[in-house]
């Protein structure tokens, strides 16, 4: 699958629900990116913000990455939905990533994260005003959580 192919499935499509619902009902403000002109999932693959999110198990693996996103990372959807998210920092980073995902699943969610990633040849990004927050089903239970951001720079 190319970087810019939209996964055909229900579960892509049940789990953009799933992203904008937890967003909306943790964070208690409307879902950022404009629904008004596409359907949902495509909509949120398209974005020019990236989202990202990882499920629940002990080493979190990626199960969802938006076209911008695969195209930050350097990596496709087939490859990032098999990657642990914790690949997605440098070693000496992980210990403030695993802060941040701690923080946010006590409290919900957070807002204005900011910190350093590496792409797939090794280079680093700084990200910024990043949104993280739980993804839950309908009786509270946690299913994974999410992060999303629109500001981002090389170092």
């Amino acid at each position: 699958m190319s970087l810019n192919s939209i996964p055909e499935s229900i579960e892509v499509q049940k789990h953009s629900v799933l992203l904008r619902e937890c967003y909306q009902k943790l964070c208690g403000k409307p879902f950022p990116i404009d629904l008004s002109k596409l359907p949902l999932a495509e909509a949120l693959y398209t974005s020019d913000w990236i989202i990202v999110s990882h499920g629940v198990e002990k080493d979190p693996i990626f199960n969802y990455a938006n076209c911008s996103a695969q195209a930050l990372w350097g990596i496709d959807w087939e490859n990032f939905t098999q990657l642990p998210s914790r690949l997605s920092a440098r070693e000496d980073k992980v210990e403030k990533r695993e802060a941040a995902l701690k923080e946010a699943f006590a409290k919900g969610y957070i807002e204005n994260y900011v910190g350093i990633r590496i792409d797939a040849e090794g280079k680093e990004f700084y990200i910024r005003n990043v949104t993280l927050w739980n993804l839950i089903d309908r009786e509270g239970s946690p299913l994974g959580q999410a992060a999303m951001f629109d500001t981002w720079e090389y170092l």
